[in-house]
């Protein structure tokens, strides 16, 4: 979700020196909350180095399936990053909170282990780094308009994060509980996360390759109403989406087109009732797509979130309907109008299942790029290719993507995305473009902290070159990352 990122800021400067929805889940994929044993006189690192090894041997001590309410989980968690139909701005109210880490494994195991446990409060995270060998071969951020990797032929470091958080209790019904998040990412996908207002300028004034960015800030507090409610205040991941910023999170390393050139954080408040197994609704109200709410004359200003959710077929199918940010659409800091539709569909019990994801977006009044030194141009918000007259114009775009998952074995899976992207006014990519992708991506888990994810991705620009610095209508790519949690 890139935050109508500069033209040339992507394809024209240099990296610096070599060196993450809806929000997908309402924790990181890890298997139950598995492995934490009576309290051990080992020291710190000791009982560290056994949770890793535990893990990726098998010798975890089994634990009791955590207890849950409405429908089972549709996929598994490994190897796939979810198991219950995500959906954002919310935990997911009824499933359990049992999650495993070798950080918190060794702190339960050790001095204060049961007060740890009695709070909720969790720590973890992870660390990920990547590789492409691709075609295009010019420096700078030769594969963009693709994402993370935008640029060509290079390792880098994409996110070390840090979590903070402790998550309301949703499977029971007959108490009020509250949660929090705080969630902190180096690396170079900051670039793609960042919010104007927000330590933006490492990105928008210095164009720094690697920063800092704090990706979620948010209470939330949870009743027992009807199926469940839920009250989210704070920054947090733009609602709707398949994929997800946060790499374990998401099917795939890199990000189709649709995921990339949508609205990625919100500031605000967001309200979830779940009326019963089938009926979710949320209304939300924030200060804009990746934009804070004090920052003045960019755009910011009070935009409505609204979607639905329904579930049928045992849990099975999902349709996620989201009008993601409602204003008054005029061109500012990525103030896209954008309208969702996302669904996930389980075929039968077998080892498939698919996620489709299509939306609508525009900004009126948007400046054209065919006015030299356009003063209407908003600093990291691209014009349109306005036609030949006019200062400014509509700009619209649409895109549609699918992913068909494999399910191999508990450790393994084959992803298949296929994907087409209409710039209409070149107003997203910098490129009046249509675009089509198609990739096929395996998943490998050892254990359950440590996730390799290689890929072969090939895309095509329709009406002129936009990939190579703008030289080439095709481009290939293989890619790989590593995931370690922690």
């Amino acid at each position: 979700m890139l935050p109508t990122t500069l033209l040339t800021m992507l394809l024209c400067s240099a990296p610096d020196a070599p060196a993450p929805s809806a929000e997908p889940a309402s924790a990181p994929p890890m298997a139950s909350d598995a492995g934490v044993a009576a309290p051990s006189d080992d020291g710190f690192f000791t009982r560290f180095g056994k949770a890793y090894w535990g893990d990726w041997t098998g010798t975890l001590p089994s634990q009791p399936e955590a207890p849950s309410r409405g429908y089972p989980p549709a996929v598994s968690n490994p190897p796939f990053p979810f198991d219950y139909w995500p959906v954002g701005g919310t935990p997911t109210i009824g499933a359990p909170n049992a999650s495993w880490s070798p950080l918190m494994a060794a702190i339960y195991d050790g001095p204060g282990g049961d007060a740890w446990k009695a709070s909720g409060i969790r720590i973890y995270g992870w660390l990920n780094g990547g590789f492409n060998i691709s075609s295009s071969r010019q420096s700078g951020f030769a594969n963009a308009p693709a994402a993370y990797y935008a640029v060509s032929n290079a390792w880098q470091l994409d996110q070390f994060t840090l979590y903070v958080e402790r998550k309301p209790d949703t499977v029971q019904t007959d108490h009020f509980d509250w949660g929090f998040r705080i969630a902190n990412l180096v690396g170079y996908d900051y670039r793609y996360t960042t919010m104007k207002g927000v330590f933006s300028n490492q990105l928008l004034v210095d164009n720094n390759r690697i920063g800092y960015d704090p990706v979620m800030f948010y209470l939330d507090l949870y009743w027992p109403l009807l199926a469940g409610f839920n009250v989210r205040i704070g920054r947090y991941i733009s609602v709707p989406d398949i994929e997800a910023q946060l790499a374990p999170d998401n099917y795939t390393y890199s990000h189709s087109l649709l995921y990339t050139y949508d609205a990625y954080t919100q500031l605000g408040v967001m309200l979830t009732l779940k009326l019963d197994d089938h009926w979710l609704f949320q209304l939300g109200l924030s200060s804009g797509n990746d934009i804070a709410f004090w920052v003045k004359g960019a755009g910011a200003q009070p935009t409505l979130t609204a979607c639905l959710s329904y579930t049928w077929t045992e849990g099975k199918d999902n349709v996620y309907l989201c009008a993601n940010s409602v204003n008054n659409g005029q061109y500012g800091y990525n103030n896209v109008q954008a309208y969702y539709a996302t669904w996930y569909h389980k075929f039968g019990n077998g080892p498939f299942h698919m996620s489709t994801e299509a939306w609508y977006q525009y900004e009126e009044n948007v400046p054209s790029i065919f006015v030299p030194n356009n003063p209407a141009l908003i600093a990291g918000a691209n014009g349109a290719w306005c036609a030949s007259g006019q200062t400014k114009c509509f700009a619209p775009e649409w895109a549609a993507v699918n992913y068909l998952e494999l399910r191999l074995s508990g450790s393994d899976a084959l992803q298949l995305r296929n994907e087409y992207f209409d710039d209409i006014k070149g107003q997203r990519t910098g490129f009046q473009n249509q675009y089509f992708e198609t990739l096929l991506s395996f998943t490998h888990w050892i254990g359950n902290t440590i996730i390799m994810r290689p890929e072969i991705r090939y895309e095509h620009a329709f009406e002129r070159a936009a990939y190579d610095n703008g030289t080439k209508q095709d481009q290939a790519v293989f890619a790989c990352d590593f995931i370690v949690k922690y």
